[in-house]
């Protein structure tokens, strides 16, 4: 398969990487001039406790790309959707397609650039982070699905994930990929209360104190996808139908324990939300991935108080007068948003 990855980051470059190992025809793009000039130079490595690997492939800055591909894997911050995919457009054969590698419902962006008919949906879980120019630190195995956003079964998602199988045997292709990426953001939605503090994710998880407000969380998001038709999709360790509201005593708990232990096994301890707030020092996806669940809410008549206040707390941090503490989750956990369901 011949692929173009626009963004050559933590996602971007791990499924790149292997996916070149295993002598697909891959090409990277990436707007860090530096990262581009190391993978050109001494080609992309990958580290970690997975497996050490280093790939040669071509490796260019946006306005330096020539060519066209009929498979571009979109792995850029799901803020940046809309102009990315406005920049790939040219690159993009009359017969391809863009797969979004990204967290959030990023499929509905790229459709409204290209298409429906040229956009493929696709959910990752493993984890990694970028850790210098031309090096990616691959911490943890995790769920890999491809699907088209229309739910049919098609040749052409069959081949990109015999294509990813080469990043993990157990990918699979599904006719509910909006289940899944619904599922992530129910579990995403965990992932930036951790983010709030500089507890790993593992830790934050586990913590007694938090576990209402995490179920709370997830209900949230969980009640706008009802109410939008889509039946969510586990994966490693999160069960969505474990903290519906009529789920058994304990479900959600269980649920939580479980990916307690999912994260436990990874060398990635935080996420990249908290990467981007504490390390990187820079704004996260928080509005492209939290803030379009309060806006369908709105639309869908789902009131979303806590998703609301966290995204408002997440601001707080990337604009300085907040800190990463336990003191900010308490704000959250101590909401009247979140005391008033409890």
């Amino acid at each position: 398969m011949r692929t173009l990855i626009w963004g050559a980051g933590a996602i971007g470059g791990t499924l790149g990487a292997y996916l070149a190992r295993a002598g697909h025809d891959v090409t990277f793009v990436d707007n860090v001039a530096e990262h581009v000039a190391v993978i050109d130079r001494d080609g992309l490595r990958i580290m970690g406790p997975i497996e050490e690997l280093t790939v040669r492939a071509p490796a260019f800055t946006p306005d330096a790309l020539r060519g066209e591909w009929s498979t571009i894997v979109l792995a850029t911050k799901a803020h940046h959707t809309e102009s990315a995919t406005r920049a790939l457009l040219p690159h993009l054969s009359a017969d391809g397609c863009v797969v979004s590698a990204q967290n959030g419902l990023n499929e509905l962006e790229i459709a409204r650039v290209v298409g429906s008919e040229r956009t493929v949906g696709a959910f990752v879980n493993f984890g990694a982070d970028y850790a210098e120019p031309g090096v990616i630190h691959h911490g943890g195995r995790g769920a890999v699905v491809v699907g088209e956003i229309d739910g049919r079964i098609t040749p052409r998602a069959t081949a990109i994930r015999d294509a990813w199988a080469a990043l993990d045997a157990r990918a699979i292709v599904t006719p509910n990929i909006w289940g899944y990426l619904w599922g992530k953001e129910a579990y995403g939605a965990m992932l930036f209360a951790t983010a709030l503090t500089n507890e790993s994710i593992a830790d934050a998880l586990a913590s007694p104190r938090y576990r209402e407000l995490f179920i709370a969380l997830a209900r949230e998001i969980l009640a706008v996808a009802e109410a939008r038709g889509i039946s969510p999709e586990g994966f490693d360790g999160f069960d969505p139908r474990s903290y519906l509201p009529n789920a058994p005593a304990g479900a959600a708990a269980r649920s939580l324990d479980d990916l307690v232990a999912h994260n436990r096994r990874s060398t990635k301890t935080h996420s990249g939300i908290w990467r981007d707030l504490a390390v990187r020092k820079r704004r996260t996806e928080v509005d492209a991935q939290l803030g379009i669940i309060v806006a369908l809410g709105a639309e869908a008549g789902i009131a979303t108080p806590l998703t609301t206040r966290l995204v408002e707390l997440i601001h707080e941090i990337e604009n300085g007068t907040r800190e990463l503490s336990l003191s900010t989750l308490d704000a959250l956990a101590s909401s009247p948003s979140h005391t008033a369901v409890r």
